[in-house]
Parts: structure tokens; sequence; C-alpha cells
């Protein structure tokens, strides 16, 4: 198969490196399509194999997929400047686009072609991203295709359409509100004493060992909570502290900012 991605800034690159380690495409057979010659250049020096270019649009009228990703007002100009390249009836068309509906997909791309609102996250590089998909005009063997193409970069939920802003704001915007959590634990262990790496290090592996016993054990974030605190101990004192700061009201005051309806 052949894949072309419009756009390999960070989400687009992102999804390109992933794609490059993979199974399902060989580097040489995804092509990027940049705007500016220095994130082609980027690109190649990852791995040269990959067909990234600059500004040239060729590779649209060959791809058994398309993904574009350039930013959600660009999603128009993209599809109807380069229409004639995408009239191939078996192709997938692919937007990681946020706020760009399947109904606008479909109606700025050809007839009928199958389309789908994937939404993942950077992690996507490291085959670690927790991505969203839904689709339009879609066989089921090419929302299976699609599904497993983004099951290999990390995790893919097929959902209805409508459930993707708040995906979005999970997920997509989620990655961010993480890696702020991660900055103020830092921040509390350099304060505490340790050094800069050795509180990233081991507030990430704390993080790494959350993860690894909520799947293991399949349980609520509670369950695991009150395994850690005991009666008049440490660890119930400065949950509590920081609850009294907001802690919770301001993690879902985020992600609701962040959802768009």
């Amino acid at each position: 198969m052949k894949i072309s991605i419009v756009g390999g800034g960070n989400m687009g690159g992102a999804i390109a490196k992933g794609l490059s380690t993979g199974s399902f495409f060989k580097p040489q057979d995804i092509s990027v399509i940049n705007r500016t010659p220095g994130t082609t250049a980027r690109l190649k020096t990852f791995n040269p194999a990959l067909d990234a270019v600059t500004g040239i649009y060729d590779s649209l009228s060959a791809a058994d997929i398309v993904v574009i990703a350039v930013k959600p007002w660009l999603v128009e100009e993209i599809l109807q400047s380069y229409k004639d390249k995408l009239t191939n009836p078996a192709q997938i068309l692919v937007s990681v686009a946020s706020v760009v509906s399947l109904e606008q997909l479909a109606g700025w791309s050809v007839a009928q072609k199958a389309v789908f609102r994937v939404l993942p996250n950077t992690a996507i590089a490291q085959k670690q991203s927790m991505t969203f998909v839904s689709s339009l005009n879609a066989r089921q063997e090419q929302v299976g295709l699609i599904m497993n193409i983004f099951g290999e970069l990390g995790k893919a939920e097929l959902i209805e359409e409508k459930l993707m802003s708040a995906a979005t704001s999970l997920a997509s915007c989620g990655i961010a509100y993480a890696f702020r959590y991660i900055r103020a634990a830092m921040e509390g262990g350099v304060e505490m004493g340790l050094y800069p790496h050795q509180a990233k290090n081991a507030i990430l592996q704390t993080l790494r060992g959350a993860v690894e016993l909520m799947e293991a054990n399949d349980s609520h974030p509670e369950a695991e909570i009150d395994k850690v605190t005991t009666a008049g101990g440490i660890t119930i004192k400065g949950l509590n502290e920081m609850e009294h700061a907001g802690f919770t009201s301001a993690v879902i005051r985020g992600l609701k900012a962040s959802h768009v309806k």
C-alpha cells in the first residue's frame, strides 16, 4: 500500500514517523508533502527512505490512503485545489483536523469517497497514541483497515462523530495536560531537594507504574488510591491538600474548556 500525508508538521510528521516503523507501509511508500524545505529536511533526517517532498502533490494520485494533516482552516483549500488527484474511488481520505466534520470532508472531496476523521495525539510517533476514529461512506473492510493501521500505533477506538470533541479534549488535548502535571511534579521534586533529572525519572516511572497497575487489575483509580492511603498517613494529607487547591475541579474545568461542541 501507499499513503500520502499532506502536512509534515507536529501531527503529520508524528504519523509518518510512527508508520515508518510499523508493518503496514514501507518507508519509501510513505509520502509526506510539506510547505517548507525545513520540514522536509527534518523528516529526511529521521528516515532518509521517507518520500518527503516540498510542494509536490503528485503522490496523491497513486496513494491508497491520503491523510490531510494541515491546520483546519486549510483543509478545504487543499482538497479543492487537488481534487483532480483524488478521483480514485477506492482511495480512502483521512483528516486529522479536529473541527472539520465528516460531512464537510465528503462535500469538499469526490462524491461517495470513504472519508475518516482520525484524532490521534503526538505520542503516535512512539506508537503510543490514543486515537479515535469515525467514518462516512466507508465499507466495513475500509473501517477495519484504518482501525488496524492506527491500532498498531497505540490504541484506536471507533466512535460516533458526535463524541469526537469530547475525545479530543480527553486524549489529543489531554496529552498536553499530562505533560503539565509532569512539569508541576518535577518542580515540586526539585523544591524538595531532588535534581531535575531525578525528579523527571521518578515521576515518569511512577506514572508508568500507575498505568500498568490499572490495566493489569482492570481497576478504578480510586481502588488503587485506597491501597496507598493509610489512616493519618502522608498520602492522604497530600491528596487532601491537592483537593483543597481544586485539583479535580481544575482538571474537569480544563477538559470542558477545550470541549468545542
